[in-house]
C-alpha cells in the first residue's frame, strides 16, 4: 500500500524534528565534562599527575597554592582552556605578563613536567587545561584539604589574550566586596562560591607590593598583625628587593589547607584588602563565621565551587586542540 503524499510529508517533518532533537542532545552531551573521560583513553593520567605534584609540593609546599592559582587564573579568562600556559608568539601577546599574572603566577615548570610524563603514557590525549584541573585537586589534597572527582574533557585554546587577562575579570587584591561578588557572578559563580573559593588563601603567600597598602593604610586591621608584617615590607616602594618579600596569606598555617583563613578574618588579620572585605560588616560576614566554625562545611562548599569553576566555558568536542606542549600551540 502506498502512503499518501500528505502522510509522507507529515512523517518527514516528524522524522526531521526527531533528528534535530537528537543532534541537540548529542551536541549538549559532547559539551559536558565527565569524571571518567580518560578511563579508557588514558587510565593512568591521575597517577602521572599526582606523582609530579607530590614531588613538587614535598620540595616546596607553596607550590600547591601556585598550581591551584594557575587553574583559577586560567578559568577566569575566557574559560578553562589552558590559555594561561601559552608563551607569547609573533601573532599574540598572551596572559603571562598581564598585570594579574606578571611576576605572580608560577608553577609552569611543574606543569611542563606533568605534561611530558602524561604524553609519554598517552600521546596527544590529555589536555593542558585538564592537567591544571587535576593538579589543583591533588595540591589541595596533599596539603590536607578536601578531595573531589575532577570533571574532565576540556581541550586547549590555540591562543591567549593579554588584554582579556588585563581587563579586570580576575579580581585584584584591592577589590571591594561588591566588586568581588560581581566578578564571580560574571562567570557564573555565586557569592557563596566566591567566599568558599577565597578560602584557597588558607595556603600560599603574597608579595609585599600586593599587601603594602593594606598593612599601612587600612583601618580594619589588627595593629599588632600589621606591625609584624611591616617589618619585612617597608612603607616606601622604590623598586627595592624588599618589594618581593613574601608573607603567608594565612599566617598561622600557610602550608596546610584548613579554615584558619576565616578565623583570621574575624580577628581582622586578613593579609589582603580583598580578603578582609569578606568580613567587614557586609553580606558575607555570616558565611565567614560559618566556615570559621565548621571546617567540614567549608571543605564541602570549596569542592563544589571549584568543580563549578572548572566548568566555566570549556572547549570541548572539536573546539580547540590537545597541545603536545603546554607552552605552545600545535
Amino acid at each position: 500500500m502506498a502512503f499518501s503524499p500528505r502522510f509522507s510529508s507529515s512523517a518527514a517533518i516528524v522524522m526531521l524534528a526527531l533528528f534535530i532533537i537528537l543532534l541537540l542532545i548529542d551536541g549538549s552531551s559532547s559539551a559536558q565534562l565527565s569524571e571518567n573521560f580518560y578511563s579508557k583513553k588514558c587510565p593512568n593520567v591521575f597517577n602521572a599527575v599526582k606523582s609530579v605534584v607530590h614531588s613538587a609540593v614535598a620540595k616546596e609546599p607553596r607550590m600547591g597554592a601556585s598550581l591551584l592559582r594557575l587553574h583559577f587564573h586560567d578559568c577566569f579568562v575566557n574559560g578553562c582552556d589552558g590559555s594561561i600556559l601559552l608563551d607569547d608568539t609573533s601573532s599574540f601577546k598572551g596572559e603571562k605578563t598581564a598585570p594579574p599574572n606578571n611576576n605572580s603566577v608560577r608553577g609552569f615548570e611543574v606543569i611542563d613536567t606533568i605534561k611530558s610524563k602524561v604524553e609519554a603514557a598517552c600521546p596527544g590525549v590529555v589536555s593542558c587545561a585538564d592537567i591544571l584541573a587535576i593538579a589543583a585537586r591533588d595540591s589541595i589534597a596533599l596539603l590536607g584539604g578536601p578531595t573531589w572527582n575532577v570533571k574532565l574533557g576540556r581541550r586547549d585554546s590555540k591562543t591567549a589574550s593579554f588584554s582579556d587577562a588585563s581587563s579586570g575579570v580576575i579580581p585584584p587584591p584591592f577589590s571591594t566586596l561588591s566588586n568581588l561578588i560581581s566578578r564571580f557572578q560574571a562567570v557564573g559563580l555565586s557569592a557563596r562560591d566566591m567566599v568558599a573559593l577565597s578560602g584557597a588563601h588558607t595556603i600560599g603567600k603574597a608579595r609585599c607590593t600586593i599587601y603594602r597598602d593594606r598593612i599601612y593604610n587600612d583601618t580594619n586591621i589588627d595593629k599588632s598583625f600589621a606591625k609584624a608584617r611591616q617589618k619585612n615590607c617597608p612603607r616606601k616602594s622604590g623598586g627595592t628587593p624588599k618589594d618581593n618579600n613574601v608573607a603567608g596569606l594565612d599566617f598561622k598555617t600557610p602550608n596546610h589547607f584548613d579554615n584558619n583563613y576565616y578565623k583570621n578574618l574575624i580577628n581582622k588579620k586578613g593579609l589582603l584588602h580583598s580578603d578582609q572585605e569578606l568580613f567587614n560588616g557586609g553580606s558575607t560576614d555570616s558565611l565567614v563565621r560559618a566556615y570559621s566554625n565548621n571546617e567540614r562545611a567549608f571543605n564541602s562548599d570549596f569542592a563544589a565551587a571549584i568543580i563549578k569553576m572548572g566548568n566555566i566555558k570549556p572547549l570541548t568536542g572539536s573546539n580547540g586542540q590537545i597541545r603536545k606542549h603546554c607552552r605552545i600551540a600545535n
